[in-house]
C-alpha cells in the first residue's frame, strides 16, 4: 500500500523561492517619471519650502533626463534650494557647474546674478576678512561684461559700488590702525591704494584728509597743503572737506 506524500511547509516554501528565481515572482523595476512630470513635482516642493524633497526630484532629471529641456533648469533650482537655506557654498558650487555647462542658456544670466549673490549675502563686517566682498564683485563684474542687456545688470551695477566701497572701508580701516601704531609706511601705501583702486567710492575725503595728515607728520608741509586743498576744492560739502577749509584758514592766518 502505497502512502501519498504530502509536503510540509518548509517544502512549500522552498519551492515558491524556486519558483521565484524561474522569474514568477521578478519584481519589475520601477519606471522613471518623465522629466516634465519631476520638474512639476520639484517646483511644488520648492514652492512649499520642502528644499530637500524639491533637489531630490530636480536631480533625477540632471541624472536620468540630462538630455531634456528641463536639465539646464532644474540644475539651477538645486542651486536655488541651497540659497534660499542659506546654504551658500552649496549653491555656489551648482551654480558653477551650470555655467560650466550652460554659459550661453538663456537664465544663464539669472544664475550669474544668483553666484554673485551667494557671495554677496555672505559679507563680513568691515573689521573682518573681506574675501567674500572681492569675490562678490568679480562675479558681479562678469555678469556685466558677459550679459550687458540683462534685466540683472543695474542691480549688479549698484552692488559692484557697494562691494568697491567695503573693500575700500577695509583699507581705510587697516590704515587707521596704522596711524593708531605710527607706522607711516603703512599708513601711506593703505591711502595711496585707495586713491589708485576705488577713487570713487565714499571713503576718499576721509583718505584724503588722514593723508595730509601724514604728509605733515613726514615733514612735507607742501605736499600736506596740496592735499587739503583738493579736499576742499572736490569735497567742500563732506565733514572732512569742511575740516580741511578750517585746517586751510587757520594756516593762512599765521
Amino acid at each position: 500500500m502505497r502512502v501519498a506524500f504530502l509536503p510540509t511547509l518548509s517544502g512549500a516554501l522552498t519551492l515558491l523561492l524556486l519558483l521565484g528565481g524561474c522569474g514568477i515572482f521578478t519584481q519589475r523595476p520601477e519606471p522613471i517619471p518623465p522629466a516634465a512630470e519631476l520638474y512639476e513635482r520639484g517646483e511644488a516642493e520648492l514652492d512649499r519650502r520642502r528644499y530637500e524633497d524639491a533637489r531630490i526630484n530636480f536631480k533625477r532629471i540632471v541624472e536620468r533626463h540630462p538630455d531634456s529641456s528641463f536639465a539646464p533648469r532644474a540644475r539651477f533650482l538645486m542651486g536655488e534650494a541651497y540659497y534660499r537655506e542659506a546654504e551658500f557654498d552649496k549653491a555656489i558650487k551648482e551654480f558653477e557647474a551650470f555655467m560650466s555647462f550652460y554659459p550661453r542658456h538663456m537664465i544663464a544670466d539669472l544664475v550669474q546674478y544668483r553666484l554673485a549673490m551667494s557671495y554677496y549675502d555672505q559679507m563680513k563686517p568691515v573689521e573682518q576678512d573681506q574675501a567674500l566682498a572681492q569675490k562678490a564683485l568679480e562675479q558681479f563684474k562678469r555678469l556685466v561684461k558677459e550679459y550687458p542687456e540683462s534685466r540683472y545688470s543695474p542691480d549688479a551695477l549698484a552692488k559692484i559700488d557697494i562691494c568697491r566701497g567695503r573693500l575700500a572701508q577695509k583699507e581705510l580701516w587697516v590704515a587707521t590702525y596704522y596711524w593708531t601704531q605710527g607706522n607711516l609706511v603703512g599708513v601711506r601705501q593703505r591711502l595711496e591704494a585707495i586713491l589708485r583702486d576705488y577713487p570713487r567710492t565714499l571713503v576718499v575725503p576721509e583718505t584724503l584728509f588722514l593723508l595730509a595728515e601724514v604728509n605733515a607728520r613726514d615733514g612735507l608741509a607742501d605736499e600736506a597743503t596740496k592735499t587739503l586743498r583738493r579736499l576742499a576744492e572736490e569735497y567742500p560739502y563732506t565733514e572732512w572737506g569742511r575740516r580741511a577749509i578750517q585746517r586751510l584758514n587757520t594756516a593762512a592766518q599765521r
